[in-house]
């Protein structure tokens, strides 16, 4: 009888993006040099962003899909009177850092720009932040965005090492912000092209933890 239907059972999540997940909820960055390093990454990437503004072409991409839409708490975008809703907001941000096609550069099997993930990360943030103070509560520090940032650098780093996802028209990494547990995590790493966080499918193969740095191989099994 059971062979003449399929079993509604739902599988685990694939390992790499347990992996993945664990990694980007329980990592804890102690390196100076990687909080330093993020520092100077936001500034430069902002610093990217702004001189696009100054690019018709790009700047008619920005902005709310209906004009005048006010969106509450709305997450700001850098060098603009706009406050969207975080994906357009993510969209906006992510179109002025790489218009130039001038911020931070990885090459491996995958070409990459890792700064594209501030999009989404200070979108976020923003929003969070805003919803935070309206209920009463701190607003996220910047050191939630660089801590993001970090993760997700090296999320898509190692991915990068030996996977191009490019080749097969893949966008690239995921990070986890402002609540999300890890099976929400894994479920954003399922679906390519998702806007807000843009979550990779993690096809091919994860290279594996060896990549980390020494305090992360032991937060991977």
């Amino acid at each position: 009888m059971s062979a003449t239907y399929d079993l509604n059972e739902r599988p685990d999540y694939d390992d790499v993006l347990q992996q993945i997940a664990d990694y980007a909820l329980d990592y804890r960055i102690e390196s100076e040099e990687a909080w330093e390093t993020a520092r100077y990454c936001l500034m430069d990437t902002l610093g990217c962003g702004l001189l696009a503004l100054r690019f018709p072409e790009c700047t008619k991409h920005l902005g709310p899909l209906v004009e005048g839409t006010i969106v509450p708490h709305g997450a700001r975008v850098p060098g603009t009177p706009y406050r969207l809703d975080p994906v357009k907001a993510a969209w906006d941000i992510g179109c002025i850092v790489r218009w130039l096609d001038y911020n931070d550069t990885w090459l491996a099997a995958e070409w990459g720009h890792p700064s594209d993930n501030l999009g989404a990360i200070l979108a976020v943030a923003d929003h969070l932040s805003q919803k935070r103070v309206a209920n009463g509560q701190a607003p996220l520090a910047m050191k939630a965005v660089l801590e993001a940032m970090i993760l997700a650098h090296e999320i898509q780093g190692v991915l990068a090492l030996e996977n191009s996802f490019n080749r097969v028209r893949v966008g690239s990494c995921c990070a986890g912000e402002g609540g999300v547990d890890g099976r929400q995590c894994q479920t954003d790493g399922r679906q390519p092209g998702t806007d807000a966080l843009r979550a990779v499918s993690c096809l091919g193969r994860w290279p594996g933890p060896a990549h980390l740095s020494p305090r992360a191989q032991r937060r991977i099994p």
